[in-house]
């Protein structure tokens, strides 16, 4: 949402190096941007937003949720459901996860932008 919301930081990680997000990230930024703006900003965020996303399937999904676990009982991070596919694919990937949540600040392989 930053990004959409004209954060230039983000912009060498989208537009510059290719990033990538899923659909349930793409799901939760067109629910943002239908709450802070209309329906006609939130579809044009999500059209463009569209060509970033990629697929998963249910190893991925399998992984991301024993990799929650793992997280919330040794480091106590109660991360959501779709941050953990998210930081799970990007370490399947080799890329870093970008992301301003506080709650991955430390983690192995993030990219913390604020």
């Amino acid at each position: 949402m930053a990004y959409a919301s004209g954060h230039t930081i983000y912009r060498k990680y989208l537009d510059e190096n290719e990033g990538v997000l899923t659909k349930l990230n793409l799901l939760e930024i067109y629910y943002r941007a239908l709450e802070e703006h209309d329906q006609k900003v939130a579809k044009d965020i999500l059209a463009s937003f569209y060509k970033y996303t990629i697929d998963f399937d249910a190893v991925d999904i399998s992984d991301a949720i024993a990799l929650r676990s793992e997280l919330k009982k040794e480091k106590k991070l109660d991360i959501s459901y779709a941050d953990a596919l998210g930081y799970c694919l990007s370490r399947k990937m080799g890329i870093k996860f970008l992301t301003g949540d506080s709650a991955f600040e430390k983690l192995k392989g993030v990219e913390f932008v604020r």
